[in-house]
């Protein structure tokens, strides 16, 4: 189980060595809202070409993701697919739900 802050890392890593092509044309704010003990909220901004992370709420996401802390890390380790984890209730989606389709390109 990974704390948040490495959690935070291992998106923010995956954020600087996003391909310019898979974003380019996707001006969006995906908000992650994980619960649980390691859980935290942080939010990605996709604009020009580029991703940026904060560690902070963000007032107007265009989209909000919430899961466990835990099913987060599954997830980002290739553990847990997103769509599974989606069906089954473990990942919940408020917004627009296409930008959740161009989440797995991005962090891919």
């Amino acid at each position: 189980m990974a704390a948040f802050s490495e959690l935070v890392e291992k998106i923010r890593t995956k954020m600087e060595g996003v391909d310019p092509a898979k974003v380019k044309g996707l001006n969006a704010v995906y908000q992650f809202d994980l619960s649980g003990d390691n859980g935290g909220i942080f939010h990605v901004k996709v604009a020009e070409g580029s991703a940026s992370l904060e560690e902070a709420v963000h007032d107007n996401p265009n989209i909000t993701i919430s899961m466990t802390a835990d099913d987060f890390d599954a997830m980002m380790s290739g553990k847990l697919n997103a769509t599974s984890a989606f069906m089954a209730g473990k990942l919940k989606v408020k917004g627009d739900m296409s930008l959740a389709m161009k989440l797995q390109g991005l962090l891919g």
